[in-house]
């Protein structure tokens, strides 16, 4: 189902010792590789605009554990990048103290629970600030540096009973009261919240600012320092609907928050202006619309009054909206056909205004950060290389400020990306990526695998894709698109796959097949679809419709949707999209592949893990005893302890050595 961005760029992380690789001799890359790759993340400039703080995510194949560490490097010049942070467990979430002098921090170095650190930028070691008794989850700079915003879990009642506990005693029953129950990551949900606390640095103590039977997030001061903007769903029952709205509250205890956007949609984000008079947030669409509509960035005057909407009219979602220092523009993340860009827009502006594109071009700009005079840092990717840190110049050009994955490209063959649209068979155009192997011979015709992307509602890219490129090494060409239900072509696109899965996008994903084979690159005696989350579920869907796979790899999938009601943590989403199942049994069955398994005859590989709460292990479980039962070839491969998104280092190394060997077995033996 739908899955983080993440998921389709690759978990890109590192191993603790890797092979010297020559530049003299590139090799092509290989399953281990996978733990070669860093990941560059949440970049954050200093008040003084000299410097730019970011996270570093790397992984050990020996030890089976990820890491993340603190970097900062110089926005300009020729400095070095620095490594902050260095203990054995991750530190993330890196804050600016106002003065510039210190850096807030979240981890769990010294516990169970993750707690606020603060580091000296000029030296010295971290030293810890917060001693709750359970988790903080976000954190926030008061404007004169003497308080920090804090989202603080509750405690959990049972957890200090358990710990005072023999470990070998009956475990008490786990009991359930919310509709909204469980969720991946999270397992089983009870009351237990997270609420806004302010914690005063010079006295070490904390006033819990919020409460209740509510979930608050993305803490915000006021420029003044005497509110505080977050977000929440505070309706009478929030596990029944998606309704969160920006609030405000005085940064004190016993407060009542006070709502400034009304909408029935999901708003999120807030961002002050410079003067504290204005909140620019994420407006949420018609809930009608669901996930297949387009969220925009509202502006609404933080004492109240009526929103006004910049950015409806361009048909595209944005994201992380902030004023520019002088309170003149809104920045955003710009999603927009088949790529994510950095684009501005005018306070004044109307919503069908023309935007300004800072950072676009055939890249993904993941992430970007402010400074005082206007400064902008970005993560971005490329075709060639993973998120890293870039800095806009004086003339507009971006220059990279990390380089935290060079030293190994430099020793690999990389395969360089290719874009077409194909014509489906409505005559809808689709954005097509196409990667061949990085040798692959002149007119020579492929073993060619389509891979699709989850969501359904999200959008491949021209930035860094592991899977791409692992494929393309191993000897194949890859075809991927963003058929009907991707994001990043407007409204009408999207929500073309409303309650009909397996319809107009199958045909769209066809069509980019046929488009590859039309080129003379796809073999199409040889060919493979696969894919993970929705990119497993259109693959079901492919293997009951035609034969013309010879190999299909369903990951994270879902064929029999009966079986995803209540066992998933999607209830609200089923029940928009499609209704009660038990009072609209004809469009379940119609919509689920499962009914239709028959028509198999694809050797298909399956895998899960273990405790996936968004698409659950028994999806993959009935589909794999239905196949074997047809006598059709199948595996089913279970990662123990994970869930959507497969993280153990051994495990990501694992599942492409699977999906070559797969796919080798298939469409290469006795070629």
């Amino acid at each position: 189902m739908r899955f983080c961005r993440v998921s389709l760029l690759g978990c890109l992380l590192v191993a603790s010792a890797l092979p010297a690789l020559s530049a003299d001799s590139p090799r092509s890359l290989k399953p281990g590789d996978v733990a070669a790759f860093k990941s560059v993340d949440d970049p954050h400039i200093s008040p003084d605009g000299q410097w730019v703080a970011y996270t570093v995510q790397s992984m050990d194949l020996t030890k089976d554990k990820s890491n993340t560490d603190i970097w900062m490097s110089p926005l300009s010049g020729d400095g070095e990048a620095i490594r902050l942070t260095s203990s054995k467990k991750s530190e993330n979430t890196p804050r600016w103290s106002p003065d510039g002098k210190y850096l807030a921090f979240l981890s769990d170095r010294d516990g169970d629970e993750t707690q606020v650190y603060l580091l000296d930028r000029r030296g010295g070691e971290a030293v810890q600030l917060t001693e709750y008794k359970a988790s903080v989850s976000d954190l926030a700079w008061s404007r004169d540096g003497k308080r920090l915003a804090l989202i603080v879990a509750d405690v959990d009642p049972d957890a200090a009973k358990e710990d005072e506990e023999d470990d070998e005693k009956t475990p008490k029953p786990i009991v359930i009261d919310r509709l909204q129950f469980k969720r991946d990551g999270e397992g089983y949900l009870r009351e237990i919240r997270e609420h806004l606390y302010v914690f005063d640095l010079a006295t070490k103590k904390t006033v819990k600012v919020t409460e209740g039977a509510f979930d608050d997030s993305e803490p915000v001061w006021s420029p003044d320092g005497t509110q505080i903007a977050f977000t929440s769903n505070r309706t009478a029952s929030p596990d029944s609907n998606q309704n969160s709205d920006i609030f405000v509250v005085e940064a004190k205890e016993g407060a009542k928050p006070r709502a400034v956007t009304t909408s029935p949609g999901s708003d999120t984000s807030p961002s002050w202006s410079p003067d504290g008079q204005e909140i620019v947030y994420v407006a949420g669409g018609p809930v009608a619309d669901m996930w297949y509509g387009i969220v925009s960035a509202g502006i609404v005057p933080a004492a109240g009054g009526a929103p006004r909407d910049l950015t409806r009219g361009l048909d595209r979602n944005i994201s992380s909206p902030r004023f520019s220092p002088d309170g003149k523009q809104i920045y955003f993340l710009l999603e927009d056909g088949g790529n994510q860009h950095l684009a501005r827009v005018s306070v004044e502006a109307g919503a069908s205004a023309a935007v300004d594109r800072v950072v676009a071009g055939e890249r993904e700009v993941q992430d970007y950060a402010l400074g005082p005079k206007g400064e902008v840092a970005v993560i971005e990717s490329q075709w060639d290389h993973p998120g890293e840190v870039s800095a806009l110049d004086t003339k507009g050009d971006l220059v990279r400020r990390s380089h935290a994955n060079d030293e190994f490209l430099r020793g690999i063959k990389l395969s360089k990306l290719e874009r077409f649209q194909a014509t489906s068979a409505d005559g809808t155009k689709i954005d097509t990526f196409l990667t061949r192997p990085p040798d692959a011979p002149t007119g020579k015709k492929l073993p060619t695998v389509l891979r699709i992307h989850g969501g359904p509602t999200a959008q491949y890219t021209t930035g860094w894709n592991l899977e791409w490129q692992m494929l393309a090494a191993g000897g194949y060409a890859v075809v991927a698109a963003n058929p009907r239900g991707s994001t990043g072509y407007g409204r009408d696109f999207c929500y073309a796959i409303w309650a009909d899965w397996g319809n107009l996008d199958f045909q769209d994903v066809m069509a980019v097949v046929d488009g590859a084979i039309a080129m003379g690159v796809a073999d199409p005696d040889r060919l493979g679809v696969g894919g993970w989350s929705y990119g497993g579920i259109l693959t079901d869907y492919a293997i009951t419709k035609t034969t013309r796979f010879k190999a299909a790899i369903s990951g994270a999938s879902e064929a029999n949707y009966f079986a995803n009601y209540g066992t998933d943590h999607y209830q609200y989403e089923w029940e928009t999209e499609l209704g009660l199942p038990w009072r609209n049994v004809e469009r379940w069955t119609q919509m689920s592949p499962w009914f239709h398994v028959d028509n198999v005859k694809t050797p298909t590989l399956i895998l899960c893990g273990q405790d996936d709460v968004n698409v659950p292990l028994l999806n993959s479980e009935q589909l794999y005893q239905a196949l074997k039962r047809l006598g059709v070839e199948t595996e089913l491969i279970i990662y123990p302890g994970q869930n959507h998104g497969i993280r153990k280092p051994t495990y990501q190394k694992d599942r492409y050595e699977r999906y070559l060997a797969w796919y080798d077995k298939h469409l290469k033996a006795g070629k």
